[in-house]
């Protein structure tokens, strides 16, 4: 019998034995769970009872509602202590003094001095009022009692009752009688409840001022979303942008910092006010904490704009009421008004709403004009709102070279004389031939114009979209000079400059669309001669200077703060031909969209007007397409497109190919033809890659049968 030896300490020594090895686990005994201290379990309890959400609710309105009670009595107490004496008219002239507005602070002076002579007045008035009051009174009672004697004379006499002379004398005295009798009833009760009633108002002054730290206060009050906006928020607003002088001038101005404000007036989704700063505070310190400023009042950034008047060391805030940005602004007039029409020389374009909900409408009178921003932001549609405005004047003649070539201008076939579309480089070639020959055309008006001064010509809008290709183009010409570039030897360059500096005079006017400026793809010289320069969201400060100039980023024009796919179809415009307010240098705008359909609608009614315009467009050759194929290649590798989107796609890949020829109807034919067809997709029309693929077997199923036979 074998014994095993089973180790309980670890050998030093391993043994180079082989052999059966047996590990013991020891598991040791579990160590009993103490009992926790019932004054544990009673702090957790309490702990928990005073960190509960309830609790805390509970707590602040107690202390908020406390505190509406306290500070209310100490705003009831500060107001009676200002009318009462003329400590407001000397916090109003120490702000003035802070403001460095000395005419101001006189004037303040001015009336102090006036409110004490007249507080003197009624102090001498009071030394000889007692001796009045007697009077007054003896004679008010003797007059009394001669007049009930009287009535009683004539109740006597038409009685026949001597005792009726006194009757109304004693009426009299028994009615004050009663109310002395009803003040004794009610004047104990008054004076317990009086308190409480005084209470109450000062709790209600409380209320309504929001006397209470801002933990007390409740949710929707502390996030001041919804709230108006008053002269104590904006002081406070520009209290704490962190401007050391202009906090320190505000503070020496006590309760009266609300002097350096204007009246808060009104403007369309928000409000305004003019805020003149204190000496030692630039108008730009303030429009550099622009996102500060706006959270201190509880706003969003693209809720506050800061603007710069006429008025030295002043800023304008226009401040929107809360999400007011966010709802749309409204159809256009000219889809709802089906009878209107332009006037280029007298007439105004509707472009859409300023900030204050006033339509904004421009003229296009003479005016070159450039619209940038970044890709997808609404560029085209505020480019292509002008021009079918300015398109019901019949008299205008449009030249277009739609450099992205999806279809935004086809509805302009019929009204331009010239219409090219396309993103390629031979687009860009032709575009740059349209351009100089609209020099050309402006040379021949400007001699017609030297022989007779009389002469008037129909205006011409030479009109590029996505000029951007056209200034980056690498294509060099036969005879050695760049289509693109910002040199002298730029052909698309140099046409552009010549239109600018001559063709206002003769109604040639040069309009351009691009994105996302640079210097290399908008020309410093070319963005500085447009006469009208409007800017969507863009992504940089210096870009909002490259769209709009010094001048008006300086004033406040942001475009570089506007936000990216939320403020879609909104401008900054600097230009003479819009309304902008006394002293500032630009407008914000939101412009109405007008989609394709209502766009062509407008288009017809323009082509209505006019004798018929043979529109020349230019576009690439190319026969034998595979219109099937064609199909399967727009729609990539989306799941299903509507088959406007479709149209628009082979548009774009040939528009001669597939013209205006190619309707719903016709790309339905093509793929009933090998049995498939597009379907409704929650009421819209939809083609599904699927069935064009299916439509494709089909096709090359058929194919290969015929082969077979």
């Amino acid at each position: 019998m074998s014994e095993n030896v089973i180790h309980l300490h670890k050998n030093p020594e391993p043994s180079d034995e082989s052999g059966p090895v047996t590990t013991l686990t020891v598991v040791p005994d579990s160590v009993p769970v103490r009992p926790v201290p019932l004054w544990v379990r009673s702090g957790r309890a309490v702990r928990a009872a005073v960190t509960h959400e309830s609790t805390k609710a509970t707590a602040r309105a107690v202390v908020r509602h406390g505190l509406y009670t306290v500070n209310g009595g100490r705003i009831v107490a500060r107001r009676t202590w200002d009318g009462r004496t003329g400590s407001r008219y000397e916090r109003y002239m120490r702000a003035a003094e802070a403001a460095g507005n000395m005419e101001l602070a006189a004037e303040w002076e001015e009336r102090l001095q006036r409110f004490r002579d007249a507080r003197h007045r009624r102090r001498m008035d009071l030394l000889h009022s007692p001796l009045d009051f007697a009077k007054g009174a003896a004679v008010g009672t003797g007059m009394g009692v001669g007049v009930l004697v009287a009535l009683g004379i004539v109740m006597a006499l038409n009685t026949h009752q001597v005792g009726d002379v006194i009757t109304p004398l004693s009426a009299t005295i028994e009615f004050i009688g009663a109310l002395i009798y009803i003040v004794q009833i009610v004047w104990g009760p008054a004076i317990t409840i009086g308190p409480f009633l005084a209470l109450l108002a000062l709790w209600s002054v409380g209320r309504k001022q929001h006397a209470a730290p801002q933990w007390a206060l409740p949710a929707n009050v502390r996030s001041g979303e919804g709230e108006p906006i008053t002269p104590s928020i904006v002081v406070k607003a520009m209290r704490d942008l962190g401007i050391a002088p202009l906090k320190n001038a505000i503070k020496e101005m006590g309760d009266a910092g609300a002097s350096m404000l204007g009246p808060i007036r009104i403007a369309g989704c928000g409000v305004e006010v003019d805020v003149t700063l204190p000496s030692g505070v630039a108008t730009d310190e303030v429009q550099k904490r622009r996102r500060k400023l706006a959270e201190n009042l509880s706003r969003h950034e693209h809720e506050v704009f800061i603007m710069i008047p006429v008025a030295a060391r002043t800023v304008r805030l226009w401040i929107a009421d809360s999400g007011a940005l966010d709802e749309p602004i409204g159809p256009s007039p000219l889809v709802t008004d089906q009878t209107m029409t332009a006037n280029y020389k007298t007439g105004k374009a509707p472009w859409g709403q300023d900030l204050r909900g006033d339509a904004a409408a421009i003229s296009l009178y003479q005016r070159h004009l450039l619209v940038t921003g970044l890709s997808n932001q609404g560029k085209t549609a505020a480019l292509r709102a002008l021009a079918l405005w300015l398109a019901l004047d019949r008299t205008v003649q449009f030249w277009i070279a739609d450099l992205k070539g999806i279809g935004d201008w086809a509805m302009f076939d019929g009204i331009a004389q010239v219409l090219i579309e396309g993103p390629s480089d031979d687009h860009v070639i032709q575009a740059t031939e349209m351009v100089e020959d609209a020099v050309e055309e402006m040379n021949r008006r400007i001699e017609e114009r030297r022989r007779d001064p009389s002469a008037v010509f129909a205006p011409l809008i030479v009109l590029v979209d996505e000029a951007q290709l056209a200034f980056m183009c690498p294509i060099v010409g036969e005879d050695k000079r760049p289509y693109g570039g910002s040199k002298a030897t730029s052909r698309y360059f140099m046409a552009v400059r010549k239109i600018h500096n001559q063709g206002r005079a003769v109604d040639v006017l040069m309009w351009q669309g691009t994105q996302d400026p640079t210097d290399q793809n908008l020309p410093k010289l070319v963005r500085e001669g447009a006469h009208t320069r409007a800017s969507l969201v863009l992504g940089t400060e210096s870009q909002a200077r490259m769209a709009l100039g010094d001048k008006a980023v300086d004033g406040g024009a942001a475009p570089h703060l506007l936000r990216q796919g939320l403020d879609k179809g909104t401008l900054v415009v600097a230009s003479d031909g819009i309304t902008i307010p006394a002293g500032q240098a630009s407008i914000t705008v939101r412009t109405h969209f007008i989609d394709e359909e209502p766009a062509a609608e407008v288009a017809e009614r323009a082509k209505a007007l006019r004798d018929g315009v043979t529109t020349l467009r230019v576009v690439e050759e190319e026969e034998g397409r595979d219109a099937l194929a064609d199909v399967a290649a727009v729609i990539g590798d989306a799941a299903r497109l509507r088959t406007n989107e479709v149209l628009k796609r082979l548009h774009a890949l040939d528009p001669k190919a597939y013209g205006d020829q190619w309707t719903n109807d016709r790309l339905k034919a093509l793929l009933e033809e090998y049995g498939e067809e597009p379907k409704k997709s929650h009421g819209v029309m939809v083609v599904h890659r699927d069935h064009v693929l299916r439509a494709l077997a089909n096709r090359d199923a058929e194919g290969s049968a015929s082969a077979a036979e």
